[in-house]
């Protein structure tokens, strides 16, 4: 493996065991084994090799799509949000990482990209779902980043402790599906 793969591997490792304030160049050149100066000669900084990191996440987010159960398009979208869900709970460093973009480098071409698939794999699977405000003409991209919009609130608010514990929310999976029977009717 080559070093900018390591140094990727172990800003990845120190994120999972520290989160984002863990994850600093000379933490990872330690970690590494390399030099403190090695992570500038393959990255420009710590933004573009936070970018590479929270690129990962993407693809991981992203292939989760191919194991996703269900028959109709409703089951594959009501699987891809809990599925969703379940990515931000069980990996909440890298959940965080991959949306503040102020550590990373938002135009990276990879990162991009990357965000840009899995957003449009979403979109897909709420475009396929005949609910009333598909029926209705709005716009499915709209309704798609709006629905988004909730789960990613929600696993924000769930992980930062705005709702762990609330009377009324007993469960992330039981706000889940709250949310759910307002958009799929």
């Amino acid at each position: 493996m080559g070093t900018r793969q390591r140094l990727i591997d172990t800003a990845s490792e120190l994120l999972v065991d520290g989160g984002v304030d863990a994850v600093t160049l000379r933490g990872i050149a330690k970690a590494a084994g390399v030099s403190h100066g090695a992570p500038l000669r393959h990255f420009s900084g710590r933004a573009e090799l936070l970018s590479a990191v929270a690129t990962r996440g993407y693809a991981d987010l992203l292939a989760r799509r191919d194991t996703l159960p269900g028959n109709t398009p409703r089951e594959r979208l009501t699987a891809a949000c809990h599925s969703y869900l379940d990515f931000a709970l069980t990996n909440p460093a890298m959940f965080e990482l991959m949306f503040r973009r102020d550590l990373v480098d938002a135009e990276d071409p990879a990162l991009s990209a990357a965000a840009s698939a899995v957003f449009d794999t979403f979109a897909v699977l709420v475009a396929a779902v005949p609910t009333p405000i598909a029926r209705s003409g709005a716009d499915l991209r709209l309704v798609a980043a709006s629905l988004w919009a909730a789960l990613h609130g929600l696993a924000q608010l769930w992980l930062w402790g705005g709702l762990a514990g609330a009377s009324f929310a007993p469960s992330p999976e039981s706000a889940l599906a709250v949310t759910l029977d307002a958009y799929l009717g």
